[in-house]
């Protein structure tokens, strides 16, 4: 008799169920069970306003871990990015897979570079943080673009710059990878530019803190160094009062020395929407080899932030 298959908890978007699957197929040969994928729309799917108005924190979440919590599903594959920084009392961070591409993208018409973008360009996000870092880099180098909200998914997204009604839209490398659509990207936007959400790039799998079997099985997909990175960057946005939908950017990577990684680099940005005024810091330390160690890396990056006037540029505090 075969084992009865495992539920896994996705939302419906075509991103959400190609890393789901990439995850169910890990986790069948982990568990040696077939998965099966449960589609569940959440509020953010189908909520038409700007992220930036409804908060974002939690809206692509709430629902999943809903039925993760009426046991509807037995585990859930979430955004890493999109998961509120507060630990949920009933759940638990079962693993957190090795991090796809963390970098920003731009897809512009004719196949221009970010560098090309002529001034005044239309550049499609509905991310408060791509803006602020956008607006920020026009300014230094004596232009302007306008930053216009957009929502949807990828191919809506891509059909503004098809159309012609915008000259680029700013996307996740990591969600174009994902779908089989990375053949569209027309640059990658250097980090050192425009400094990703807090764990971009990452997924996050999640299951009921009671369910010692589970936890065991799906902790072999964990990747500790990509925990490691992502707790930092998710420790200095919580430090910060930050939702997801804040104008904050985080990247932890490491540096090596050959084959092995030495340190952690931590950087961190906030900003205003318009680019006028960017708190934008960096820290190196050990690599952090507990939880701990890494949400103190977090912590102390954003107090410094902090000190140097980040929490009024960020506008409403999400607490």
């Amino acid at each position: 008799m075969t084992e009865k298959a495992l539920r896994l908890g996705t939302r419906r978007s075509k991103l959400a169920m190609s890393q789901s699957g990439q995850v169910a197929e890990a986790v069948s040969q982990v568990t040696g069970r077939p998965v099966e994928l449960v589609g569940v729309t959440t509020y953010g799917d189908t909520s038409r306003e700007h992220l930036a108005q409804i908060g974002g924190t939690g809206v692509f979440v709430a629902a999943l871990r809903e039925a993760l919590v009426r046991g509807e599903v037995d585990f859930a594959v979430h955004s890493l990015k999109d998961l509120p920084t507060t630990p949920h009392p009933r759940l638990t961070l079962a693993a957190v897979p090795v991090r796809e591409d963390p970098r920003d993208v731009i897809v512009a018409r004719n196949d221009l570079k970010l560098t090309d973008l002529p001034d005044g360009a239309r550049i499609g996000t509905g991310s408060p943080r791509r803006m602020a870092q956008l607006n920020a880099y026009a300014r230094a180098r004596g232009t302007a673009v306008e930053t216009v909200p957009i929502r949807g998914n990828v191919d809506t997204r891509l059909g503004f710059v098809r159309s012609g009604e915008l000259d680029a839209v700013v996307l996740a490398a990591a969600g174009l990878n994902r779908v089989g659509r990375s053949d569209e990207v027309t640059d990658f936007i250097p980090v050192d530019t425009v400094l990703p959400a807090p764990g971009q790039g990452a997924l996050a799998v999640e299951c009921a803190a009671d369910d010692a079997e589970l936890i065991a099985a799906l902790a072999e997909l964990d990747d500790p160094f990509t925990r490691a990175a992502v707790t930092a960057e998710r420790s200095l946005l919580a430090t910060l009062e930050a939702g997801c939908s804040a104008p904050v950017g985080a990247l932890a990577d490491l540096l090596s020395d050959g084959q092995i990684a030495k340190e952690m680099r931590l950087r961190g940005v906030v900003g205003t929407t318009d680019g006028s005024r960017l708190v934008q810091l960096s820290t190196t330390g050990p690599v952090p080899e507990t939880h701990e160690a890494a949400m103190a890396l977090g912590r102390e990056l954003a107090t410094e932030m902090l000190a140097q006037g980040a929490a009024g540029l960020m506008g409403e505090r999400a607490h």
